[in-house]
């Protein structure tokens, strides 16, 4: 007789750090590889842990958006009311040991539809001094700092529904004003573009 297929292990904390992680190291291999390491995760169960929340995600019989955060990270740590616009939602925000000074937030509009899951600065803690290009370095900021720091900042449309992106301009090594390019993951800074450093956006060197 043939064996039974052992049940799938519960889909944990640590494994949704990895899946933020996995996309992270498209830009960032360095510091993604530290940062599992400190979570005392192989390659391979970064890898699993991104292939299975994809399933999750295309499940024919998938729970809600809201039903599925809470499933994976429990209740959140504030349920806060938002207001975009004209429009109403709720803020759900977790932690995530990986970064202590953040929260994972999740806006859900009034039918339960998830305008927006990222990083966010968690309340109290000290957030970057960003004041001119030789700040942006990776995972130093989120959207909402880089673009209160170099207002007015215009969004710019993310190469896939975890990234996003902000034009603005600020000072250079040298204090003129440089045009820049900002690439965030999750929420989370990784890489920029300095006009007149090259066609590509690059990682700034890490502080």
């Amino acid at each position: 007789m043939a064996s039974e297929k052992r049940p799938a292990a519960p889909f944990t904390p640590l494994d949704f750090q990895l899946v933020l992680l996995r996309r992270m190291a498209d830009h960032n291999p360095g510091p993604v590889e530290d940062a599992r390491r400190e979570l005392g995760a192989s390659a391979a169960r970064m890898r699993e842990a991104n292939s299975r929340w994809q399933a999750m995600l295309r499940s024919p019989r998938a729970r809600s958006a809201s039903a599925r955060y809470r499933s994976v990270l429990g209740e959140p740590e504030a349920v806060l009311p938002r207001r975009i616009g004209d429009l109403e939602c709720e803020a759900l925000r977790w932690p995530l040991p990986l970064w202590p000074g953040l929260r994972f937030e999740v806006l859900l509009a009034a039918d339960g539809t998830v305008w927006n899951a990222w990083l966010v600065r968690a309340p109290g803690a000290e957030g970057p001094v960003l004041r001119t290009v030789a700040d942006l370095t990776p995972w130093s900021c989120t959207v909402d700092e880089a673009a209160r720091a170099f207002a007015p900042a215009r969004p710019l449309q993310g190469s896939a529904p975890t990234r996003w992106g902000l034009a603005f301009t600020a000072p250079g090594a040298d204090g003129a004003p440089r045009a820049v390019t900002a690439e965030f993951t999750w929420g989370l800074l990784q890489r920029i573009a300095v006009a007149g450093d090259g066609p590509e956006p690059r990682p700034a060197a890490p502080s």
